[in-house]
């Protein structure tokens, strides 16, 4: 997990050294910069891969061509096997496998990389690059022009604001090349029809489907651990991440945060109890949850109100768990895909209810994936979420709408829980979905602050000069911050929305 910078034109070593140190936090162990003939790349660095020879940027053997990648190649082995018999590697880093794979096969080829990555590579022979990021946009990347044209791309906001001030999000699931634009090399479809089994066999394929995605997110250099809410989403992951851990002789470390009393810290409590986990926890005060908004702002790169107030206890517990791990598993991307959120009902067939879940995926990128990352990162850690696997919701979406939908017989997401039954006690199991912000304590507190802070004519004088709709008072305090960091009007448009504030 990293962060990386690269143009096509030239920085001065002052304002290098000032880009690097912007995205410190997404990698604190090294950094690095390289002035080349057309282009000039950076990055910082958290190994978690090929600890020793990983550091970026990485070059091919002749230095004509030099990538800088953020994010991990799941199947960089797999990969690494089969190009080997064409070229060699001078590292054990994932990323190489990225350089590698496109230098001997093309950009055509980002299509067979499974993963969560943004990745720039530079080519000096041909004075071109590739720009790419993965299919649902798990790891960041923004992009841009400078006053003299050259293009800029970087892992945050914050960096890309220091060379210019015409500032995009780059789409996921595409690359970019000066020569072809933006291309479209994967995305999320409809199934050619529902599967055609037994609900016994669909539950059996779930289960190995999210084990198979679990342990290829346990790849790493460095130990491994899980954000543990309580909930059935964090405590399926964790409960297997636990069963895996304990085949090798080992304990996996849990990590809950909320407030004195909260449901997530009493129901987490019980998981770490059953599955034989390490449990951390951290009880947050409320002065220490007002405290934190404005550093979260600042980290998140966001306004939006239901994400902020999410994203406050997702600092908290990355902040916890940093001190023990470089790495967690999330349980992000459950609800999406198995159809958990309450007004999904009104999908009454698998074709439109497909439709909803393959949108919301599709916007995930800078929400919910974003609050994870920035949360993440903002404490040097980095956040996996085996929810998301691509052979996952591939299975997901081959499920009958019926066998998804929640009705008055069939609570919300059945099918997973019956999928994992026995994995843990029942209580937690058939749990009722809670926002993470609620079951945390976090949503009560930060209401009534805003209600304190926010007068009715301020929010109504905010409405009249915002170039944007403020649709509460939480949203008109958040957003208050958000200008003061990020003041370009560019910002704005790379702020992600849900439908109610």
């Amino acid at each position: 997990m990293c962060g990386i910078f690269a143009t096509t034109g030239h920085v001065e070593t002052n304002k290098m050294k000032e880009i690097l140190e912007s995205m410190k936090h997404r990698g604190p162990d090294e950094g690095k910069q390289v002035p080349l003939e057309g282009f000039h790349i950076g990055h910082q660095r958290l190994s978690i891969i090929g600890l020793e020879d990983g550091i970026q940027p990485i070059s091919n053997e002749e230095q004509s061509k030099w990538i800088v990648c953020n994010g991990e190649i799941y199947n960089y082995l797999e990969l690494k096997g089969e190009l080997e018999q064409h070229t060699s590697f001078l590292t054990h880093s994932d990323s190489e496998v990225a350089l590698k794979l496109i230098e001997t096969e093309g950009v055509k080829s980002i299509a067979k990389l499974d993963g969560m990555f943004a990745f720039v590579i530079v080519d000096e022979l041909t004075d071109t690059f590739v720009a790419a990021r993965d299919t649902l946009g798990i790891k960041p990347l923004y992009y841009g022009r400078d006053d003299e044209g050259n293009y800029v791309f970087s892992s945050e906001l914050k960096t890309l604001y220091l060379i210019t001030d015409d500032v995009q999000e780059f789409p996921p699931g595409t690359y970019y090349t000066p020569e072809t634009g933006f291309v479209r090399y994967r995305q999320i479809k409809h199934p050619d029809q529902p599967a055609q089994t037994t609900r016994r066999e669909m539950t059996t394929v779930i289960r190995e489907k999210l084990e198979q995605a679990i342990e290829k997110r346990l790849l790493a250099d460095v130990e491994v651990g899980v954000l543990l809410s309580g909930g059935l989403d964090s405590s399926l992951i964790s409960a297997i991440a636990a069963k895996k851990a304990k085949e090798q002789g080992k304990t996996v470390k849990s990590f809950c945060v909320g407030s004195a009393g909260s449901e997530d810290i009493e129901r987490a409590r019980d998981v770490a109890e059953a599955i034989g986990s390490d449990h951390y926890e951290y009880i947050y005060t409320q002065e220490e949850l007002i405290e934190a908004i404005p550093h979260v702002i600042y980290a998140l790169e966001s306004y939006e109100p239901s994400l902020v107030r999410s994203a406050i206890p997702n600092y908290f517990v990355s902040k916890l768990a940093s001190e023990h791990v470089k790495v967690i598993l999330s349980g992000e991307g459950a609800d999406e895909i198995f159809a958990g959120y309450e007004y999904m009902k009104q999908f009454q067939t698998t074709e439109s209810l497909n439709e909803e879940i393959i949108r919301i995926i599709n916007t995930l990128h800078n929400i919910n994936l974003q609050r994870g990352d920035r949360m993440s990162m903002a404490h040097s850690i980095e956040l996996r979420v085996p929810f998301l696997d691509l052979e996952l919701i591939e299975t997901a979406l081959q499920i009958p709408s019926e066998q998804k939908l929640h009705t008055e017989e069939q609570m919300e997401k059945t099918i997973l829980r019956e999928s994992f039954d026995g994995v843990l006690p029942d209580q937690v199991l058939w749990r009722k979905k809670e926002e993470f912000s609620a079951g945390s304590g976090a949503l009560d507190l930060l209401e009534a602050y805003a209600n304190e802070t926010i007068s009715d004519a301020e929010l109504a004088r905010m409405n009249e000069t915002a170039p944007v709709d403020i649709r509460s008072k939480q949203e008109a305090l958040f957003y208050r911050y958000f200008i003061e960091y990020f003041p370009e009007q560019s910002a704005l448009k790379t702020v992600g929305k849900w439908a109610t504030a």
